[in-house]
């Protein structure tokens, strides 16, 4: 495994191709170094003899000891791992901690390499491509990141069918040694500071869409590939500094012309298994989420309660109530990420036939408990901010600037000023407004709420996942049997529960 030191270094011999505020930059510029930062923590966080069990695996593929941010889940122990690996790491750095998108985009394409290979009868050999890329991904611990989310055009239309046919990602033309792509990939978290780009579906496909199933994964400075960045950092402090400076960033990805060799790609026409690919990967970040939303509610529950505290008003009976919804929003996003570990396995809900195997063995977390999860807490992010709002009063809008404090003529009056709880300092009682001032009321604040709410797919998607797959049908037959209707079935609940687990 490598260090954070190698990474870097890694990312400064990659070609220029990333565009920001109309100038092409490197991938260790300084404006990419709170980004870098916070990814490092993975690396220096596996280093820790204590974090080996929970960061760290052993390769199924070669034997040796990986970083678990490279791994495909085997059991269930390793889903409930990845969890809480998520969790600790994304407390240790406030917000998300950016790694996830390529563990989740691997056990994805994993599964659905195999099953592509099984339908094909051995005409392709996307499994064997996919396994010989990742045993280089796990030796050299890369980085990978997830090229997911289409521009998609005209939103009424699906993509064989759009004026643009670049509006989704698609194969524009076959070579004997390879395909050409073009299209643009948006929101794609931490590409500017990957290693690899792992391409996948967007959306379940049809037949006339076939060249938009497309599954691949190329370097981040591919020829071909231009990313234009938007970088994510908090404004810098001169004299009060935080304790972490999170930092992140977004491409919209854009492949013109872009040729990729048969051996990375992983899919390439199969329809039927585009929207499997995409449902997929949406469903191992959901389970990611499940682990870094809970992070997340628990630097915001710390931060109502300080809030509160430097208010003094810690003891009131109202603020001891929104304390709880967010201690209950918090651990029930556990609980069903835990739930789905434990119901996890080598299968998937297929439409129709309920759960079914799927792929070469490895483990999938159970979708109903990870569509649960991801919608509870996703759509809790507004109230959240509402509830530290409604705590910390207006002072978190007005508080003045730290050059301010600085300043002889208006330091001491302002930290006189400033104290509120006479059992806290004025030093920590300001230093916390400007902290919450950052989540709250600046830019990267509000995009990190979004990104919150729509991160591995918006509540309505959830929705459709849930309702689609939990068997309704079973309860309206209970129902039916205690009310006295005919077509009722006592049996009917425990039937399911028992063909669920």
């Amino acid at each position: 495994m490598r260090t954070k030191k190698d990474y870097i270094k890694g990312l400064t011999k990659m070609k220029r191709n990333l565009y920001f505020d109309g100038q092409l930059i490197d991938r260790d510029d300084e404006l990419q170094m709170r980004c870098l930062n916070t990814i490092g923590t993975t690396y220096d966080e596996a280093e820790k003899p204590e974090n080996q069990d929970l960061m760290t695996a052993i390769s199924h593929l070669t034997g040796e000891r990986i970083n678990r941010f490279t791994h495909v889940h085997q059991n269930k122990e390793d889903l409930h791992k990845k969890q809480d690996m998520t969790r600790m790491l994304c407390q240790k750095v406030g917000g998300c901690i950016q790694r996830c998108m390529g563990i989740d985009a691997t056990n994805a394409i994993y599964n659905v390499s195999f099953e592509a290979d099984k339908m094909n009868n051995g005409a392709t050999q996307y499994h064997e491509n996919f396994k010989k890329w990742l045993t280089r991904f796990q030796t050299e611990d890369l980085i990978g990141c997830c090229a997911q989310t289409d521009v998609k055009g005209d939103r009424m239309l699906r993509p064989a069918d759009q004026p643009n046919p670049g509006s989704y990602v698609y194969i524009k033309e076959r070579l004997k040694d390879g395909i050409v792509v073009e299209g643009c990939k948006v929101h794609i978290s931490e590409a500017s500071v990957a290693d690899e780009v792992l391409v996948v579906p967007t959306r379940a496909l049809r037949p006339e869409d076939k060249d938009y199933a497309v599954a691949f994964a190329i370097p981040g400075d591919w020829d071909g590939l231009k990313q234009v960045v938007t970088i994510h950092s908090l404004r810098e402090r001169e004299h009060y500094q935080r304790g972490f400076m999170p930092g992140s960033t977004d491409s919209y990805m854009i492949f013109e012309n872009c040729f990729i060799p048969w051996e990375r790609v992983f899919l390439a026409g199969e329809w039927q298994h585009g929207g499997v690919n995409a449902l997929l990967f949406a469903l191992f970040h959901r389970h990611s989420y499940s682990g870094c939303k809970p992070a997340i509610g628990d630097v915001i529950l710390g931060a109502a309660a300080l809030a509160a505290e430097v208010n003094n008003i810690h003891k009131e009976s109202h603020v001891r109530e929104k304390l709880a919804e967010i201690i209950m929003v918090t651990e029930l996003g556990y609980a069903a990420g835990y739930t789905a570990s434990d119901l996890g396995g080598p299968q998937v809900f297929m439409p129709g036939k309920g759960f079914v195997p799927y792929g070469p063995g490895s483990f999938i977390p159970h979708s109903i408990y990870c569509n649960v999860g991801r919608c509870l807490s996703g759509e809790s992010v507004w109230r959240e901010s509402e509830i530290l709002c409604d705590i910390s009063g207006g002072v978190t809008a007005t508080f003045p600037h730290e050059k301010d404090f600085m300043n002889s003529e208006t330091g001491d009056l302002l930290l006189k000023y400033t104290k509120r709880n006479p059992n806290m300092s004025s030093e920590d009682q300001a230093q916390f407004w400007r902290y919450l001032g950052d989540s709250l009321c600046s830019a990267t604040g509000g995009i990190r709420n979004i990104g919150a709410y729509h991160g591995g797919g918006s509540p309505i998607m959830e929705q459709i996942a849930i309702t689609t797959q939990y068997d309704i049908e079973s309860r309206k037959k209970l129902v039916k049997y205690m009310a006295g209707m005919s077509g009722g079935d006592r049996e009917a609940l425990s039937k399911n529960f028992t063909k669920t687990k």
